[in-house]
């Protein structure tokens, strides 16, 4: 038997995204964001709130870049998502997170995650109180540690946090169970 819930959506696991840009003033901020992810081979979206800085930052320069928040950094991935700019200026050095400017974008890259995604916006669309960015991905970066013997992604190692909208939990990636586009041939 199933349990009606009324007009409440959990769409689950959501990718834990820090979003990093640069302030007015050259500092760089950074904030977590659920709600966003790939939305095309080298596009990603992102629903942010019109009230944040980062939101700001993204239509002045027109850039940003997006880190995987994960296990080790969970902590400051967090801190960065429940605390304002607008009321910790030095915000990510106290999550202990630093920054060096990106090579192709005018967004700082946060060195402690080993993911990060480099974007040129190439839309910004304001409904409701919320702002819908597109990137477009410029580049990628990653540590050699999260790589496989390929030189390709490994999302195991990377231990990425997902945001469980059920149970307001985060979670960890890691366990492959199948191939994709592959193990559904079975059934042809």
């Amino acid at each position: 038997m199933k349990k009606n819930f009324g007009a409440k959506a959990v769409i689950t696991p959501l990718p834990v995204l820090i979003i990093a840009t640069y302030n007015e003033d050259g500092t760089a901020d950074a904030m977590n964001a659920a709600w966003g992810g790939q939305c095309a081979g080298k596009h990603i979206a992102l629903n942010l709130s019109a009230s944040h800085i980062t939101t700001d930052n993204i239509k002045r320069t027109n850039a940003f870049t997006v880190s995987f928040a994960d296990k080790k950094n969970l902590v400051a991935s967090d801190y960065v998502g429940i605390v304002s700019a607008k009321d910790e200026k030095n915000k990510l050095e106290k999550a202990g997170l630093h920054t060096v400017k990106s090579e192709f974008v005018d967004a700082p890259v946060i060195e402690e995650y080993p993911l990060t995604i480099e974007c040129k916006v190439i839309s910004v669309r304001e409904e409701l109180g919320e702002v819908r960015v597109v990137g477009e991905v410029v580049n990628m970066t990653a540590d050699e540690e999260i790589l496989d013997e390929n030189g390709n992604i490994d999302i195991g190692k990377l231990e990425a946090l997902v945001y469980d909208s059920a149970s307001h939990s985060y979670r960890v990636v890691g366990e492959k169970v199948g191939n994709a586009f592959k193990d559904g041939a079975a059934l042809k």
